[in-house]
């Protein structure tokens, strides 16, 4: 079957990167895993087979008689649609996804925002953006967004040549674990902290104080942040201090 480019399909196809994927997940039978993109269902397999209970979100509706097919008689459900749109209710799960790169961002901000939170996260997302989320010394609003709700870690890189067709750039593997909103002390503070960072990022080349203005002077005062402070070198619990004031 020919991969859709409007859906950014690239298929991991390479056994030891696809168990790598279930192994961060580290899936304990009878475990609800919300798998979103399966595409042919390579990953799937390997979920089942380490018995967890698959709902996988696929948008390509080509798809999805072939993973009925597939995996008729197993602990599986397609839903056909947008991941996006999707609002989940389980109690107890975790999100696993190859994702396509466009709209990385967009399903962080779906899957640890949502009422009902997984407790693990894993995403196959370009190494790029999996070293920023998990390995660089300096912060961005995707890096906060995400280490406010988790813990980051890089687990493995993954070669372009792992997928069908292969992508242009490595992937990598990335865990969120122990997922909560734990940071937040209710639902104005975690609004205020997103109001913060994205006014502290506004315009990267003005200092930090500048870019948050009056309406966050005192908070900034009482900080303890330098005059000359970037955004980018600012580690999240200042941020979490500056919304809280």
């Amino acid at each position: 079957m020919y991969k859709k480019k409007s859906l950014g399909q690239h298929f991991l196809h390479t056994p030891s990167y696809i168990r790598a994927v279930a192994d961060a997940a580290d899936i304990k039978k009878g475990e609800t895993v919300l798998e979103i993109g399966p595409g042919e269902g390579a990953l799937t397999a390997v979920l089942l087979e380490r018995g967890a209970k698959v709902v996988a979100l696929e948008k390509d509706g080509r798809l999805i008689a072939v993973l009925r097919e597939k995996f008729a008689g197993k602990d599986f459900e397609v839903v056909e649609g947008d991941a996006l749109e999707y609002e989940p209710e389980f109690k107890k799960y975790k999100v696993i996804g190859n994702i396509p790169y466009y709209i990385t961002g967009a399903l962080f901000k779906k899957f640890l925002t949502t009422a009902h939170q997984p407790e693990t996260l894993v995403f196959l997302v370009q190494k790029e953006v999996a070293e920023r989320i998990a390995r660089s010394k300096k912060e961005s609003i995707l890096s906060l967004s995400v280490k406010a709700y988790g813990t980051p870690k890089y687990i493995k890189t993954v070669p372009s040549g792992a997928f069908s067709p292969p992508p242009k750039v490595d992937s990598a593997i990335l865990l969120v674990a122990n997922i909560s909103r734990a940071n937040f002390k209710n639902k104005a503070h975690e609004e205020r902290f997103f109001d913060v960072v994205k006014r502290g990022f506004a315009q990267k080349r003005k200092l930090l104080k500048s870019n948050l203005g009056p309406e966050y002077a005192h908070a900034f005062g009482q900080s303890g942040l330098g005059e000359k402070t970037r955004a980018e070198d600012v580690a999240l619990a200042k941020w979490l201090g500056l919304s809280r004031s």
